[in-house]
């Protein structure tokens, strides 16, 4: 027993040893797999031509910013290459080291801090070499773009050498500006020879800036000089002359400074042509603006003149004579109203409105007396006569439209009269042929409601009759009793229909009724007070419902087929 106790502890000794073991084996391994990577990538950072590199920039013999630039990167390589390399060449030993001799946990914390550092000189190593490649690059750059810059720049001297005249007052400026532009590509073919690329880029982006923004005034100059040299002094010299033969013809300006605005415009070009000297190019573009807008408004009220005076010398003769058929109308109006209103009630205040177009048209008269003798000796704008001329127009067309208004409804009173007339004739007629066919049915009597509206349509023809008779006759009057009579009428024919027809088959109804009278008591009842009803009462429609009612309970049906039978056999009945 107790020897089977101590086998089971050596075997397990045995055990945990191997445990141990194969734990120790994995972390060695995976340990040396780390420091096999870390030697691989250590030797391709060495074999990068950093110092190829640096030696290329060296070469170049570079000063100023730029050289101090290279000298940043050339040191931080130089620290990376002894320092940072020893330092990393040590702790891959102690990797080593470790891992010899079984201290694999420190061992993990070695490589790890190994690791550290080749991140952190692999990024310095590509910061350096992009930096030396920003500097070997930056020269050709310069080289490139000079060499546009340049062509741009030739190309304007040799247009304002060719072109000069074209420029006018802003030549003298421009060759100072050129000059410039000179001096500052001698400046950067200076640095950029004697190795500071740096320094000459910035000078060659001011000497690239001040020649494009010279390209640019040189293209926009000689389009405002042209205006400032020859449209606007060539169009203020057209107006001119043209304001004095204007002049000469007698022509009247309602402006009083049209004289003084032309000079004012010819001071404007001279201040812009002293503003096209010092080269303010955007000020001249927005005074020329100006100036044109200027000029086409003093063209403007010279040819507003003379087109005023066609207008008033080819309508004078019109709008006389316009006036005087107006005058005339007006008078024949009033002579018409005037008779007219003997015979009729005018109610839209016609007289009124027809004095009132005489006052407007004797204004018009006398406005253009007042007019005429200065037109004649030219003491008055030709423009001011054409905006009476039009305002005239104006108010003769709508007099006349107004006038033919009401000349017309004038003429409507005996259209009117004349249709009412024989409106009043139809109604009497439709009255006594109602009349005629009422007596006809021979009907034991009439009700009341229905006599009472028969006798208010009467009074309503013959009211209408009265107003035809006077002596003066109110045509809205008429108008209106023509229109309710119409309207009564046709009530009154609708109710006669309907009395007439309620007591033919209230009639027909008690003949149909009578087979039932012995055998159905509630018919029999129905009868007798239908009876009563029509004979006594003369309410016919209340008859038919009585006795209609009474026979649909014994005989369902029978009114309507006596009803549908009596209209449509209406004439036999």
């Amino acid at each position: 027993m107790e020897s089977q106790v101590i086998i089971g502890i050596v075997i397990a000794i045995i055990a945990v040893v191997a445990v141990l073991y194969g734990v120790g084996f994995f972390m060695r391994r995976k340990n040396q797999e780390k420091l096999n990577d870390l030697e691989k990538r250590k030797e391709e950072l060495f074999d990068l031509p950093v110092i190829e590199e640096v030696d290329e920039v060296k070469k170049m013999h570079l000063v100023g910013q730029s050289q101090n630039t290279f000298r940043e990167w050339s040191q931080k390589w130089t620290d990376l290459s002894t320092a940072s390399f020893a330092e990393l060449e040590s702790q891959i030993f102690e990797v080593e080291n470790l891992n010899e001799t079984f201290r694999f946990l420190k061992g993990q914390a070695a490589v790890k801090d190994a690791e550290e550092t080749l991140v952190m000189m692999e990024e310095e190593v590509k910061a350096i070499r992009q930096g030396l490649k920003e500097l070997r690059e930056s020269e050709e750059r310069n080289s490139l773009q000079v060499q546009q810059a340049l062509d741009v720049y030739e190309e304007l001297k040799k247009n304002l050498r060719e072109e000069g005249a074209t420029y006018g007052p802003a030549y003298a400026e421009l060759q100072k500006q050129v000059k410039n532009i000179e001096i500052e590509f001698t400046q950067f073919v200076t640095l950029n020879t004697s190795g500071d690329p740096v320094e000459a880029r910035e000078v060659l982006e001011e000497a690239e800036k001040h020649t494009y923004e010279l390209q640019d005034l040189m293209k926009r100059i000689p389009v405002v000089y042209e205006e400032l040299n020859k449209t606007f002094p060539a169009q203020l010299k057209e107006i001119e002359d043209g304001y004095k033969k204007l002049l000469e013809e007698k022509f009247k300006f309602p402006e009083e400074n049209f004289e003084n605005d032309i000079h004012r415009v010819a001071r404007r070009i001279e201040n812009s042509t002293a503003d096209l000297a010092k080269v303010e190019v955007a000020a001249v573009e927005v005074a020329n603006r100006d100036t044109a807008h200027e000029i086409d408004t003093l063209y403007t009220v010279m040819e507003r003149e003379i087109d005023a005076k066609k207008y008033v010398l080819k309508n004078r003769q019109v709008i006389e004579e316009y006036i005087n058929h107006s005058m005339k109308n007006n008078r024949q109006l009033l002579i018409e109203i005037d008779h007219t209103s003997q015979s009729y009630t005018l109610n839209h205040n016609e007289l009124g409105r027809v004095r009132g177009f005489q006052t407007e048209i004797d204004e018009l008269v006398r406005r253009h007396g007042i007019y005429l003798p200065q037109l004649e000796s030219n003491e008055i704008p030709y423009s001011e006569i054409q905006g009476f001329y039009k305002d005239a127009y104006h108010i003769l067309d709508d007099i006349e439209n107004q006038q033919v208004e009401i000349d017309e409804s004038l003429r409507e009173l005996r259209k009117d009269e004349k249709v009412a007339q024989e409106k009043i004739e139809a109604f009497e007629l439709q009255l006594r042929n109602l009349k005629r066919f009422v007596e006809k049915q021979r009907l034991p009597g009439l009700p009341g409601d229905y006599l009472e509206f028969f006798f208010l349509t009467t009074d309503r023809v013959e009211e209408l009759g009265k107003s035809l008779n006077k002596i003066r006759i109110n045509i809205d009057e008429v108008n209106k009793l023509v229109a309710i009579c119409e309207e009564e009428l046709v009530i009154l024919d609708t109710r006669t229909k309907e009395l007439v027809d309620a007591a033919a088959l209230t009639e027909q109804l008690m003949q149909y009724a009578n087979r039932y009278r012995h055998s159905h008591p509630e018919v029999k009842a129905a009868i007798e007070h239908g009876l009563v009803l029509f004979n006594e009462e003369y309410r016919y429609q209340d008859a038919l419902d009585e006795i209609a009612t009474s026979l649909e309970r014994v005989e369902p049906g029978a009114f309507t087929r006596l009803e549908g039978f009596y209209f449509n056999h209406r004439d036999l009945v």
